[in-house]
């Protein structure tokens, strides 16, 4: 992400729901599991993992509605009233202290790059994934993969 821009905003497809991000993301994921492919509709769903203090609601009220998940435990996504258009989720791992914003959503999605694909065992064969960018089959140790600064902040969100 591009940190000399301190604020990106990004929305809805009506425009009811607006938000901005007062900090770069601490990690961004592409995920390739069936689940994400059925919720997005898509090969992937692309999420930058942000603390939830750092989201900033500009307008709108998005609504929340629990999904199950591979873990048994559910997954909420907020969603635009209007739309329906899915702005972030939170998983129960941090439960509501993370966002995982969907880059799509960004007013500039190219600013959020994945750091990593993960769940590539079950990515659409005719993904290509790019060869600067680590790729995993399942999931993996975020010790293995970010930054301190970024271990530091995600564990300050969930106050461990």
């Amino acid at each position: 992400m591009d940190t000399d821009r301190p604020h990106i905003e990004g929305g809805c497809t009506c425009g009811a729901a607006r938000y901005r991000l007062k900090a770069r993301p601490m990690f961004v994921h592409c995920c390739h599991c069936t689940w994400c492919q059925r919720e997005t509709g898509s090969a992937f769903a692309v999420n930058a993992l942000i603390e939830a203090t750092c989201v900033e609601l500009l307008q709108g009220q998005p609504v929340a509605y629990t999904l199950p998940s591979a873990s048994g435990s559910g997954q909420v996504f907020s969603r635009c009233t209007e739309c329906g258009v899915t702005l972030w989720s939170n998983y129960s791992g941090a439960g509501d202290k993370v966002h995982f914003i969907r880059v799509g959503t960004l007013d500039d999605p190219s600013v959020a790059p994945p750091d990593i694909h993960i769940f590539t065992s079950t990515k659409s064969p005719w993904v290509t994934l790019p060869k600067d960018v680590p790729a995993v089959a399942e999931y993996y140790q975020s010790s293995d993969y970010w930054s301190i600064e970024s271990i530091d902040r995600y564990k300050a969100a969930k106050g461990s």
